[in-house]
């Protein structure tokens, strides 16, 4: 039994749009018309603008898998999850034969683990996508509806019996759902002097939930998001009460939290960190224009219970 193929017996690979952004009307997030536009980049599923729609020629439809054929993320793939218009060098995979979301991020993996077979500026892919070999055979947890959770820079995918249905979902601003304010600097000089404890002292790192240590002196309340206004933007969720640097926003929720909606909701305005960089912080001001998209209810507020019972599901929740 052969067990590997061409990615092209599975895919009907083509060039994208090979559009120029620069020629390209741009428009906003918040544009409900926006149509995505993919370049080679390797964060927010390779969308690095917003456009309007191009009168001569109509975008290429969510559920297709984009490809960077060069560069320094050359063979960075993702499920597009909405209508997309992409730059040159950036290939459009099409499905041959129904194949469930999971599965084509399986094979978006697939390809990424194949980038050392090619070099950014040298050797590219523009001519040898279809004929790289992949499975033929999806592992069981990329079947069906399955779902895992690949970090910000892919399609969330979590491995979950619950479907995520993104025709109910709904955009909502952070600062309906939550007040944002900043924290009291704290420095470490004077948490030594109370010495070590059980309250985290959270900085502006993205590891180890941007807690540096743990002192017996907090000046914030638990049960809370915080964000990095330094550098990134990351976002974490602090349960217990804590203290904080410089540069730590705080998220204070207008409704019932707790760590299983904390872990849904982290993880989608993680997403965003393509806002915010070294001169373009995620201040408070900024913080309060964000949109995030989550699932919603009939009436149209954000459907809390779907969002827990979704994280609930995945393997290792217990453990949250």
């Amino acid at each position: 039994m052969k067990y590997r193929s061409p990615l092209g017996s599975l895919f009907e690979v083509q060039y994208g749009s090979q559009f120029d952004l620069n020629k390209m009307s741009q428009t906003t997030a918040s544009d409900p018309e926006r149509i995505n536009f993919v370049s080679r980049r390797h964060k927010n599923l390779g969308v690095s603008a917003y456009v309007k729609p191009h009168l001569g020629r109509p975008p290429f439809p969510p559920g297709l898998i984009t490809v960077a054929l060069g560069g320094s993320y050359l063979l960075s793939a993702f499920v597009q999850e909405r209508h997309f218009y992409t730059a040159q060098n950036v290939a459009v995979l099409t499905p041959k034969m129904p194949m469930g979301f999971a599965e084509k991020v399986f094979y978006c993996l697939c390809l990424r683990k194949n980038r050392f077979r090619y070099s950014a500026f040298g050797r590219e892919a523009n001519r040898t996508l279809a004929l790289i070999e992949v499975p033929t055979t999806v592992p069981e947890q990329f079947r069906g509806n399955a779902i895992c959770a690949l970090g910000p820079n892919s399609n969330p995918i979590l491995d979950s019996s619950i479907a995520l249905d993104p025709t109910n979902w709904k955009d909502f601003l952070l600062s309906d759902l939550f007040d944002i304010t900043g924290t009291k600097t704290t420095s470490v000089k004077r948490l030594d002097e109370y010495g070590q404890g059980k309250c985290p002292y959270v900085t502006t790192r993205a590891s180890n939930n941007g807690v540096r240590d743990f002192f017996s002196y907090s000046t914030e309340k638990g049960n809370v998001l915080v964000i990095d206004s330094a550098v990134a933007g990351h976002c974490t969720y602090q349960a217990d009460d804590f203290s904080a640097s410089d540069h730590v926003e705080k998220l204070i929720p207008r409704f019932v939290l707790n760590q299983y909606v904390a872990m849904f909701l982290t993880t989608i305005i993680n997403r965003s960190q393509f806002r915010y960089s070294y001169g373009r912080k995620a201040s408070q001001g900024r913080l309060r224009q964000v949109k995030i998209r989550l699932p919603s209810t009939i009436n149209g507020s954000p459907d809390w219970e779907h969002m827990e019972k979704f994280i609930k599901s995945l393997p290792h929740s217990r453990s949250l």
